[in-house]
């Protein structure tokens, strides 16, 4: 959403603690402040319509967060309900596959006392759970703004709705207010409008490595009974991407016959007429997917950026006034496929050491003790002994990544890695590279059975955006796509996009560049990819964007 400027005026509510997103790490910060001190106030502010409706993940749940946040979750109901029971990992070629065994594999690779969950209803329930401390929860209402006294992060704009299509104030608009915050913390998950904003201002990213991302797709599937296996985790690596692109898919039998499956594509790939949407859909066509979804039916669709720098990618994490939890600091463990114990564990220690500077009359202070528990404690722990695989498969591919990758991850056990610590040297936009130069991919056209259409797939996010607002997807330059990106890179946006947002028209013999962003499901991809990096994806108005009732 666009600046409204300074001159607006506008209320304001003061808070201990203002939080943006309620996600697992947002939530779990707030369970824990109101658990040290009942009397903090605490808000939460989520652009989505209610709790969880943003909320996408595979997701398999190291519950070591939830253990250390809430212990007696059992008895309180929290929506872990599948066990996972068995571990499966196969190298697919394109007619047929290998399993991997699992006793050469690392043993944090070990999904089991984990659980098969829904992210979307994990982070319902832990909403609940912070509502009956007493804090305050507003869905619907996007923080489209930061507020700065001097140096220092003061709190956020949030309600703001009925802008002009232009981004002018109208007779309809309601200017929003003002929420300030001792401390605010931001957890809006990967590449949050406001934390990119807050890296950029502070340079938290300096002397760290460029962040990586993945774009992560998922479709929940209803399936035959007699083919479910409630508690088993497949993962897949090789066919169809092959040498085009890192990634891989995952299957995981949920509750109530249903199957979570999804496809991520790491974002470094090369070859900008890639497809990743497309590659999701060919891989459901491989004979061990395909017998598994046969008469069947696709219920949910949704995608997400997922972010895969790892240990050397986080930036800093503090800075006057503010903090990053979760995913808005990149706190994603890639060879696990698990950041949401991170991004509890992270809500945690920012808790702890905004509650101790409250409590020592130091608010609005920097959160030194954060950075150093992050690091130093059980998420440092986590990331930093798989911290070469990611740029390992960059640099080295598959094959070598997943031997070589294993074989450090054994020796991080012992305390040691033969690598170092490998880096990571440009952006996933840097990787991109001219058309010229690659071979156009011709996908299969979706049967309508077992794939589908982007926009077909799309209604099955229940996506909705107010047509008369502002563009949220906002051109630095809006002549680079047609002037730069098209004859240079056939314009991506096209393709990365996995929900059709962005198309190249031919308009009175000429070529234009569309933005449809009532297709927007925010998973921010193009923030990312765009290689002229002229995209910026912004907040739209509360409440906008996908429905996830069950992610």
């Amino acid at each position: 959403m666009p600046e409204t400027g300074p001159a607006i005026e506008r209320e304001s509510m003061e808070y201990d603690v203002v939080i943006v997103g309620a996600g697992p790490a947002g939530l779990s910060a707030a369970i824990r402040l109101k658990q040290l001190d009942a009397d903090l106030s605490v808000v939460v502010l989520e652009k989505g319509s209610e709790v969880g409706a943003h909320i996408l993940s595979g997701a398999v749940l190291d519950p070591s967060g939830l253990n250390r946040l809430i212990p007696d979750w059992k008895e309180k109901g929290a929506p872990l309900n599948v066990p996972v029971t068995h571990d499966n990992f196969y190298m697919l070629g394109e007619g047929g596959s290998v399993r991997v065994p699992n006793w050469p594999m690392p043993p944090l690779m070990n999904n089991h006392g984990n659980y098969i969950v829904s992210m979307g209803n994990v982070c319902r329930w832990m909403a609940e759970q912070a509502e009956a401390l007493g804090v305050e929860i507003f869905p619907g209402m996007a923080a489209s703004e930061l507020v700065y006294d001097g140096d220092r992060v003061k709190g956020v704009v949030a309600g703001v709705f009925g802008l002009e299509p232009d981004g002018s104030i109208g007779e309809n608009t309601e200017v929003g207010m003002e929420l300030h915050g001792k401390y605010v913390f931001i957890a809006e998950g990967v590449r949050g409008s406001l934390a990119k904003e807050l890296i950029q201002k502070y340079e938290l990213s300096k002397g760290h490595c460029p962040q990586k991302f993945g774009l992560g797709m998922k479709e929940i599937w209803e399936i035959d009974p007699e083919k479910h296996r409630e508690g088993t985790v497949t993962h897949t690596m090789g066919w169809p991407l092959g040498g085009n692109a890192g990634g891989g898919s995952f299957i995981y039998h949920f509750e109530n016959n249903q199957v979570l499956i999804g496809f991520v594509v790491h974002l470094n790939y090369k070859n900008p007429h890639l497809y990743p949407y497309m590659e999701f859909q060919r891989f459901k066509h491989h004979p061990m997917v395909a017998e598994l979804l046969k008469g069947g039916k696709r219920v949910a669709y949704g995608a997400r950026a997922i972010s895969e720098g790892g240990w050397q990618s986080i930036p800093k994490m503090t800075m006057p006034g503010a903090v990053l939890l979760g995913c808005s600091a990149g706190l994603v463990n890639v060879p696990r496929i698990k950041g949401n114990h991170n991004a509890m564990h992270s809500g945690i220690e920012a808790a702890e050491a905004a509650y101790e500077a409250i409590k020592a009359g130091r608010e609005g202070d920097e959160l030194p003790i954060y950075e150093e528990n992050v690091r130093g404690g059980v998420i440092g722990k986590d990331l930093k002994r798989v911290r070469n695989v990611k740029p390992m498969w960059s640099k080295w591919g598959l094959v070598a990544s997943t031997a070589l990758g294993g074989l450090d991850m054994w020796t991080n056990t012992l305390g040691f890695s033969l690598f170092g610590t490998l880096r990571h040297r440009i952006n996933d936009a840097q990787a991109t590279g001219e058309a010229a130069k690659y071979k156009p991919i011709d996908y299969p056209r979706p049967d309508g059975v077992l794939s589908f259409d982007r926009l077909t797939n799309v209604s099955f996010s229940a996506t909705n955006h107010e047509e008369s607002q502002p563009c949220h997807l906002k051109l630095k330059d809006p002549s680079i796509p047609i002037s730069v990106n098209l004859p240079k890179f056939d314009e991506p946006a096209q393709r990365y996009c996995p929900a059709g947002v962005y198309e190249v028209v031919e308009k009175d013999g000429k070529p234009e560049f569309v933005i449809n962003f009532q297709n927007c499901v925010h998973c921010k991809t193009c923030d990312i990819k765009d290689p002229s990096q002229n995209i910026n994806w912004t907040t739209p108005q509360g409440g906008d964007g996908p429905n996830y009732p069950n992610m």
